[in-house]
């Protein structure tokens, strides 16, 4: 039974000083480095935005960052503008040094991305199909930010088949006050929280 770390989006902006800092952000990346010596596979997420997305609160006239607004149809969140492809924002963090494969996610216009696995309107990133073909059964996940990405992540990995544990310590939330009822709601879906 093969194992996977999932590191996910370790990127300049959501860390210190970047367009959509996580508070805490940097002083998880070392122990990331350190876990992912014990896998054989690892693989990262990195969001991967064109300027002109739709989850973007200036592309979106009178709404403000983190106003609750719609896109496609869904509710969204309105996000500062945060790594745009080719960016230095959308870089991984200089201090990560992992040895990983790479799925990039968020670059349709009209659909975000939370999650490794898939966009909202479903499209496959690839992250699914590569850890089965790996053989892979248990993944284990970590990084930015445990309210968002890291919790979609982890939810869509075990709706795929995976067991699923997220690594609490190697993650950051956007807001920290919400992080125990995400980790009620993870282990309510069946994800071991460690």
């Amino acid at each position: 039974m093969k194992k996977a770390l999932i590191i996910v989006d370790v990127q300049n902006d959501f860390c210190n000083r970047g367009a959509l800092a996580v508070s805490g952000a940097d002083s998880i990346i070392s122990g990331i480095n350190e876990a992912a010596k014990e896998f054989e596979i690892v693989v990262t997420t990195q969001d991967w935005h064109p300027l002109n997305h739709g989850s973007f609160a200036v592309n979106n006239p009178g709404m403000n960052p983190f106003e609750m607004g719609k896109l496609s149809g869904r509710d969204q969140i309105m996000w500062p503008v945060h790594c745009v492809i080719g960016s230095p924002g959308a870089d991984f963090h200089p201090d990560l040094d992992v040895n990983a494969v790479n799925f990039r996610k968020g670059s349709d216009v009209a659909a975000d991305s939370y999650s490794g696995f898939k966009d909202d309107d479903g499209k496959s990133t690839g992250l699914g199909e590569f850890l089965r073909e790996k053989n892979v059964c248990e993944v284990f996940v970590c990084g930015l930010a445990l309210d968002f990405c890291v919790k979609f992540t982890a939810l869509d990995a075990k709706l795929q088949g995976f067991n699923t544990s997220v690594l609490l310590n190697l993650t950051a939330s956007v807001y920290p006050d919400n992080t125990p009822e995400v980790i009620k709601n993870l282990e309510s879906n069946g994800i071991t929280v460690v």
